[in-house]
């Protein structure tokens, strides 16, 4: 038995996908001397035992291969004022962090002021799926703040509300 190809146009695809919504992360690390930041829509949990986390950056990143090379990141949970920072890290300014405060998390990496949540994690593996590459990360340190956690639904950011 052959397996069936059956074509999806993407835009369709993005629409569907779209209605279910996705956290907002940035993923902090240092390359050298350098602060690097990527922005995901996929942070979650994977595992408790061991405590696991995952996302998903696109395999064309440039900013992801920095982050790898240092082998640790720092998850920061964005907060639902924070869409700001989150539009920040996805241009393609010089400088991300000019005008964003922050600080060092355990590891020594920047952690965002402000922010909902944040995990410090030692990169477990990473495995190419489709256009993206899956980046799992060993749970080192985390803590949480306060507030709504910024997320990404149909298109536009939007904050949740508080159970």
């Amino acid at each position: 038995m052959t397996a069936e190809t059956i074509a999806i146009d993407p835009r369709h695809f993005r629409d569907v996908l779209g209605c279910c919504p996705t956290s907002v992360a940035l993923i902090t690390a240092h390359h050298g001397d350098d602060r690097v930041g990527l922005v995901v829509g996929t942070f979650t949990s994977i595992s408790l035992d061991p405590p696991l986390v995952g996302f998903f950056p696109g395999a064309s990143s440039s900013t992801w291969p920095r982050i790898a090379a240092g082998g640790r990141f720092c998850a920061n949970i964005l907060s639902a004022e924070q869409a700001h920072i989150c539009r920040k890290f996805a241009s393609k300014a010089d400088d991300k962090f000019a005008d964003v405060t922050h600080g060092l998390s355990p590891a020594g990496l920047p952690l965002i002021d402000e922010i909902v949540a944040w995990v410090d994690c030692r990169i477990e593996s990473v495995q190419q799926i489709g256009d993206h590459l899956l980046g799992v990360g060993a749970v080192e340190a985390m803590g949480q703040g306060t507030g709504s956690p910024l997320v990404f639904l149909k298109g536009g950011y939007c904050a949740t509300a508080a159970l």
